[in-house]
């Protein structure tokens, strides 16, 4: 049984303005969607650190603690966890600090930040078995494309969308206006990631599961709030995708052998 949603609602952006309308297309196989921190990228380690550091000296919060509080909300916009956190904390403060977070993770996480080991070989497997990937992420769209091109993995995705586009649930609307036929899967590694894909008619969430000092987020935790599947590795996931689009019925709903002999 999936669990109730979270208290920490996740506060929503302006409805999303991309720069062009992308007209909608059909896919070969599915859609793949990507967050990319904690998921693509191996940095959540050092992002929780510098939040830590940032929420410390702002709201006098002991490090450890304010560590632990960015990792249980993770996956929100860091101005949407530091208004849950500290509801009571002046807006300007607030808002300052999420100003240094944002630019010491550009300057210190993202500067060192790597993929996890099995994601350049995964991508390209997912490639190669004629999935269409994409990206959802709360950073800035123009440095998440910076990112995956300095690692060498903005060829595999056909798009990226980031904050300047909304939340991740406007995010998987575009995705869903843009591929509207296409199975629609969403790959994340926190609560919110797999809440915001069950709240999108016909996504199925998976989760990348974690373990940091004093932190674990188990893959019964992920499935608890609804992941289809996770792991503390995504190595296995081009196979549970074919067994995953294996389950799904037809789009009009009849059995696989009756479209087949329909066609």
């Amino acid at each position: 049984m999936v669990a109730a949603p979270s208290q920490f609602a996740e506060v929503a952006h302006p409805v999303l303005r991309s720069a062009e309308i992308v007209p909608p297309s059909e896919v070969e196989r599915g859609v793949v969607v990507f967050d990319l921190d904690g998921t693509i990228l191996d940095d959540l380690p050092a992002i929780s650190q510098l939040a830590a550091d940032v929420m410390s000296g702002a709201f006098d919060t002991p490090p450890e603690e304010a560590r632990i509080h960015y990792l249980a909300t993770t996956g929100m916009p860091f101005e949407a966890q530091l208004a849950q956190l500290y509801p009571h904390a002046p807006t300007e403060l607030r808002a300052r600090t999420a100003r240094a977070f944002h630019q010491r993770k550009v300057t210190e996480a993202y500067a060192r930040a790597k993929p996890f080991p099995e994601v350049p070989k995964l991508l390209k497997r997912l490639g190669q078995a004629r999935w269409t990937l994409a990206v959802s992420t709360g950073a800035e769209t123009e440095m998440a494309e910076l990112i995956l091109e300095r690692e060498g993995l903005r060829f595999w995705f056909d798009a990226v969308l980031g904050s300047g586009e909304g939340t991740k649930r406007e995010h998987l609307r575009e995705y869903r206006r843009r591929y509207p036929h296409a199975p629609l899967f969403l790959v994340g590694d926190s609560r919110f990631d797999m809440e915001a894909a069950l709240s999108a008619p016909g996504v199925v969430a998976l989760g990348r599961a974690s373990r940091l000092p004093a932190w674990t987020l188990a893959p019964s935790d992920l499935e608890k709030w609804g992941a289809a599947w996770a792991d503390y590795s995504l190595s296995e996931l081009p196979a549970v995708l074919e067994r995953l689009a294996r389950r799904r019925p037809p789009r009009d709903g009849r059995p696989k052998a009756a479209a087949r002999r329909r066609r």
